[in-house]
C-alpha cells in the first residue's frame, strides 16, 4: 500500500500499465456492470442539471428511466449511483455509428456546451475510491472483460496507470498531492 497524505492506494496503481483504448473496448465501462457509477452527494445537482441540458440527446429509454426513477439512485447510508437502463448502460451513454459508448456529459464538456467533465468515479476508472474514517482508499479494479485492451495498450505504449490518471487525480486531489503521489510511485517501482 502507498500512503499520500490522507489517501491510501494499492501499489498496483503505481506498477500497472494502462491506457484506455476505447476503439477496442467500445466504452464497456459505461455499459457493463451490476450498478451505475458511484457519485458523491455534491455531484447529484450537477448530474441533474446535465440530464436536463442533454435530455434531448440521450436514448429515449434512458430518458424514460431517469424520469420515472431519478437520475441518481441510492441514499447517504448506502451510497449514490447514476441510474442505468435495464441492459446495464448508464443513462448518459451515447453510441457512435461504430457502437462505441461515450459519455454525453463528457462529449458536451469537450464541445464547450457543459462546464463539468463527468463524475470523478468515471474519470478515475479503473481506480475506485472508498471513503472510510476520513480517508480515501484507492484500489485498481481490474476487470478483464473491460480493461484488457487498456492494459495491452498501456504495455505497448509504456504508460503507467498512475500517469494515465494524471488529469483525474489532479482534479480530485490537486497538483501538490499528485507530485507526492508520483514520487511514491517511483519508490514502489524501484523496489
Amino acid at each position: 500500500m502507498i500512503r499520500v497524505q490522507d489517501v491510501i492506494l494499492s501499489e498496483d496503481i503505481a506498477t500497472a500499465k494502462f491506457a484506455c483504448d476505447i476503439s477496442k473496448c467500445k466504452g464497456a465501462c459505461c455499459v457493463v456492470g451490476d450498478a451505475g457509477a458511484p457519485v458523491s452527494r455534491d455531484e447529484i445537482p450537477v448530474l441533474r442539471k446535465a440530464f436536463r441540458t442533454l435530455k434531448d440527446e440521450l436514448d429515449p429509454v434512458a430518458v424514460s428511466k431517469a424520469e420515472e426513477e431519478g437520475v441518481v439512485l441510492g441514499d447517504a447510508e448506502n451510497g449514490f449511483e447514476i441510474n442505468c437502463i435495464d441492459s446495464g448502460e448508464c443513462i448518459f451513454v451515447q453510441k457512435s455509428d461504430e457502437g462505441v459508448a461515450t459519455c454525453a456529459i463528457q462529449n458536451a464538456y469537450y464541445s464547450g456546451r457543459f462546464n463539468w467533465e463527468k463524475p470523478i468515479s468515471c474519470h478515475l476508472y479503473p481506480v475506485r475510491l472508498k471513503h472510510i474514517a476520513g480517508m480515501d482508499y484507492a484500489n485498481y479494479e481490474y476487470i478483464p472483460d473491460l480493461c484488457s485492451a487498456g492494459c495491452k495498450n498501456g504495455e505497448q505504449k509504456g504508460i503507467y496507470l498512475s500517469d494515465f490518471l494524471k488529469t483525474s487525480l489532479i482534479r480530485r486531489y490537486g497538483e501538490k498531492w499528485y507530485s507526492e503521489f508520483i514520487e511514491a510511485c517511483n519508490e514502489v517501482r524501484r523496489k
